[in-house]
């Protein structure tokens, strides 16, 4: 029987605190913002909403556990001071022997908080 647990961000294998991640990569490869599991039968479901407290719109990248166009990056224009926006609505990250590592990166540093968390299935 599957087990779920819902967890903070663990960006590069912390324990993650629920804080918001500052997106300072402005290139490849970005900003840990979660590190999956490196068991097999461990999934993760992340959810992931971004904030912008510029006054000027930004381009976000997340790389989705490769850096790999188009398949692993996720692009989008995040608008100045709009609120929270969903960036990913809850896709998937299997655990392998090396486990992979969701990053972001954006077109001006420290301008983009990204909260969120994750459910872990267990297999």
């Amino acid at each position: 029987m599957a087990t779920f647990t819902k967890l903070a961000l663990q960006p590069a294998g912390t324990t993650g605190d629920g804080l918001g991640i500052l997106v300072a990569a402005t290139a490849t490869a970005g900003t840990a913002i979660h590190t999956a599991s490196a068991t097999a039968t461990t999934i993760d479901e992340l959810w992931l909403y971004a904030y912008n407290h510029d006054t000027s719109s930004v381009a976000l990248t997340v790389e989705f556990g490769g850096v790999t166009a188009p398949k692993d990056v996720i692009k989008s224009t995040i608008t100045a001071q709009s609120g929270l926006v969903l960036i990913c609505a809850g896709l998937v990250v299997q655990g392998n022997a090396t486990a992979k590592v969701v990053r972001a990166f954006a077109g001006t540093a420290n301008k983009i908080s990204i909260f969120g968390y994750v459910n872990r299935i267990t297999v």
